[in-house]
């Protein structure tokens, strides 16, 4: 997402490192270009016209360092000012009542609202709290079903509710239900239309009075364009919001949502949905976010994702292997492959990082993830001892692996030539000899010569 804004404002800041201080008149030129970026990715024309008009006078005022090119003083401003668009700080939940602390989700139907629900529950199960989920969307039978069964598999409480029942009674009744079985945190589901109506504004807001809820959270669709900002206005009109949720991050769309949102509610984004799967839940991070756009990556929630997701016993073992002066095999290659995949696989990856480094891989992210794909399948497709002692791989050997993984010969030939120097890297690094391993790096990357 926001892939086609961060290109156009890097080639931006690319037009003004020829320029030796900022002026008024390149200034002007660099931020018509980010306007039309803005304008295409989806941004709400009056959120883009107050944005633009902040850099500028920041850009002009701003008494640029001798270290700083003029590319790099613009920069600082467009980064201040899209992370106080987007917010400014991190905004987290806000629990702090006498249990059970009620979370409301709103939005229109299609936004994402149930899964975001199951998502949030699993976030707060993780921070050891007792959570009950509540479907209140009487319209749509199979919404509470999914949510049902979003609670099975994640292993979270869900009230029971049926289409014959009243929506204010429901989240009363499951109130009063997680009063008495002791929950932390009630999270209810409200019913969505395809459109704004009275009746939906109405009934969202008799469930808001009846439960008080500490938190009321807007879900909306980050692909949704310029609607998402009528939308936002009208639900911030009917409800005291305290939050957004923005669903579909990970789309292909131009996402000016992420941008406007915050503006046209003043409510924080609070989470962004990154992918369809349950872990597809983050906290939004505004400056992060703000990085990602201009290109700079997100190393920081990289690292975050690393620690959380990869298996320290294997790192370690692995470790301890490389010390002891073992060969790296393809059966730690295979580990490797494994654990990038719990970290949400290479486009995951890609996303986090800073563009110039994206764009060195020179392959699409879906190019990349068939490629790994199908590497795992070729190494699946050997015996342990072959994985083990893959000098053992000949003619023969190549031929029943390359049938096994459905791949020709040569496919197999190219992996084992790529895991050769791999393992030279390896032993260059281990005995030390960083200068020798950076020249064996020559040629296994696109651009490096």
């Amino acid at each position: 997402m926001l892939d086609a804004l961060t290109q156009r404002l890097s080639s931006v800041i690319k037009t003004m490192r020829g320029h030796a201080r900022l002026t008024e008149e390149n200034v002007g030129e660099a931020l018509r270009e980010v306007r039309m970026a803005l304008l295409e990715a989806d941004v709400g024309l009056p959120v883009v016209k107050e944005f633009v008009a902040r850099v500028k006078e920041k850009a002009l005022g701003q008494a640029v360092a001798s270290s700083l090119t003029p590319g790099q003083a613009l920069v600082g401003v467009v980064h201040d000012e899209l992370v106080a668009l987007m917010g400014g700080t991190r905004a987290a939940l806000d629990l702090a009542t006498t249990p059970p602390a009620v979370v409301l989700l709103a939005g229109l139907q299609g936004a994402g609202k149930t899964t975001s629900a199951g998502k949030l529950a699993r976030l707060l199960k993780a921070d050891r709290k007792k959570v009950l989920l509540v479907s209140a969307d009487v319209y749509r039978p199979a919404a509470i079903e999914q949510l049902r069964t979003l609670g099975g598999q994640l292993g979270i409480d869900v009230f029971p509710s049926d289409a014959s029942q009243k929506p204010v009674e429901i989240a009363a009744n499951a109130l009063d239900w997680a009063r008495r079985h002791y929950h932390d945190v009630l999270i209810v589901d409200t019913a969505g239309r395809l459109a704004i109506d009275e009746a939906m504004m109405a009934e969202v807001k008799a469930i808001h009075a009846a439960v008080r809820p500490v938190e009321t959270l807007f879900v909306v669709d980050a692909m949704q364009g310029q609607d998402a900002v009528n939308v936002a206005r009208a639900f911030g009109e009917a409800l005291p919001l305290t939050g957004v949720v923005l669903t579909k991050l990970d789309g292909d769309s131009r996402g000016g949502a992420a941008l406007s949102v915050r503006s046209v509610t003043g409510a924080p984004i609070k989470f962004a949905g990154v992918s369809e799967k349950m872990d597809g839940l983050e906290p939004f991070h505004p400056e992060r976010m703000a990085s990602r756009i201009l290109g700079m990556g997100d190393i920081v929630s990289l690292v975050e994702e690393a620690r959380k997701n990869v298996d320290e016993a294997e790192a370690k073992k692995l470790a301890e292997k490389f010390r002891k002066g073992k060969d790296f095999d393809l059966e730690d290659f295979r580990s490797q492959i494994q654990q990038m995949r719990k970290m949400g696989g290479v486009g995951a990856l890609m996303d986090k990082l800073p563009a110039q480094l994206t764009q060195m891989a020179g392959q699409s992210t879906d190019l990349q993830e068939k490629s790994i794909r199908r590497t795992e399948g070729i190494i699946n497709s050997m015996t342990p001892q072959e994985r083990r002692k893959p000098d053992l791989i000949k003619a023969s050997r190549k031929r029943r692996i390359a049938s096994g993984a459905g791949v020709q010969v040569q496919e197999v030939n190219r992996l084992l030539a790529q895991f050769e120097q791999m393992r030279k890297m390896m032993k260059m690094m281990r005995s030390g000899g960083l200068a020798k391993m950076m020249r064996g790096m020559k040629g296994m990357l696109p651009g490096m010569r």
